[in-house]
């Protein structure tokens, strides 16, 4: 495990995946480095222009790479819904939810939801559950579910899932971020015949840092933000190691979590530690049931 580097990515040909968010940051350097080790990788992307962009950086990296763009907003069940009837029961050997939001003002979902609870965690639910039968077709699935070291902060609100009662944009970061270590986990224990396990990036510089001032007129914290992407993280590149050894590498613990080794905050992958509240199966058997009725998708 030492040194791990996208070099180590072992020849995936015959192997396909879907990476959710894979028009920047993360999901970009993750689909980059599954396509360019001979897998069929699909980019899950909200915005067709964005998709189509990094569809042709990955084309000119990898002429041969065997690569799919298909539309997926996980703000919206509809969406995710249609996407998952137009994949169909395809194999899928690697499902890697990525995609996700920081930190945003008060925003809903097209179903209601909280933006970042409804997006980071319930979009990615019902994704995995619909694309279940495909997976199952596939000789060893796996699916990866991006957290973050905010979730050390977070708590289930199960009072208040949504921030109806009060909202704080971090506060309800780290919920959503405790959500994916939970579902992973929980995936983990119902699920034996697919592998779950998380993956978080350490502070990596992605576009998420920068988004959610620039959507509330906060000019000053987006250029701090800027700064401390240029000045302290470790690329998206580095930080989507992770993901990546936790999406190829043949013996992951299921239900783990995968981090950079130096002090969880960045270099090579490891099996990390997660917060202690990420091992409660009370509370990641009421979150699944929880997600079961907002979304309307059982396992």
């Amino acid at each position: 495990m030492s040194g791990w580097t996208a070099a180590d990515i072992p020849d995936l040909r015959g192997r396909s995946a879907v990476v959710t968010g894979a028009n920047s940051g993360l999901g970009f350097h993750t689909a980059l480095q599954l396509a360019r080790h001979g897998a069929a990788v699909t980019l899950a992307c909200r915005s067709a222009e964005r998709g189509q962009a990094a569809f042709d950086r990955i084309r000119a990296a990898a002429p041969d790479a065997d690569l799919a763009l298909a539309s997926l907003d996980l703000a919206d069940l509809a969406s995710v819904r249609a996407f998952a009837r137009r994949r169909g029961d395809e194999p899928i050997d690697v499902l890697v939810n990525n995609a996700g939001v920081m930190a945003l003002p008060k925003r809903t979902t097209a179903d209601g939801f909280e933006m970042q609870f409804g997006t980071n965690h319930l979009g990615h639910f019902a994704l995995t559950g619909l694309l279940l039968p495909a997976l199952r077709r596939a000789p060893a699935p796996r699916v990866v579910t991006v957290t973050s070291g905010v979730a050390w902060t977070g708590r289930m609100r199960f009072d208040d899932l949504q921030g109806e009662r009060g909202y704080r944009r971090w506060l309800a970061y780290g919920q959503s971020k405790l959500a994916n270590l939970l579902f992973a986990k929980e995936l983990a224990r119902r699920v034996p015949d697919v592998t779950s396990v998380a993956a978080h990036p350490g502070f990596a510089a992605t576009n998420l840092q920068t988004a959610g001032p620039r959507m509330a007129g906060r000019h000053l914290a987006e250029r701090l933000a800027t700064l401390g992407n240029a000045v302290l993280a470790q690329s998206a590149a580095m930080g989507a190691l992770p993901i990546l050894y936790a999406a190829v590498v043949p013996d992951v613990t299921p239900g783990a979590c995968y981090g950079p080794r130096l002090f969880q905050y960045r270099g090579a992958p490891a099996k990390v530690t997660p917060p202690p509240q990420a091992n409660s199966l009370p509370v990641a058997r009421r979150l699944w049931e929880e997600s079961e009725k907002l979304t309307g998708i059982t396992y």
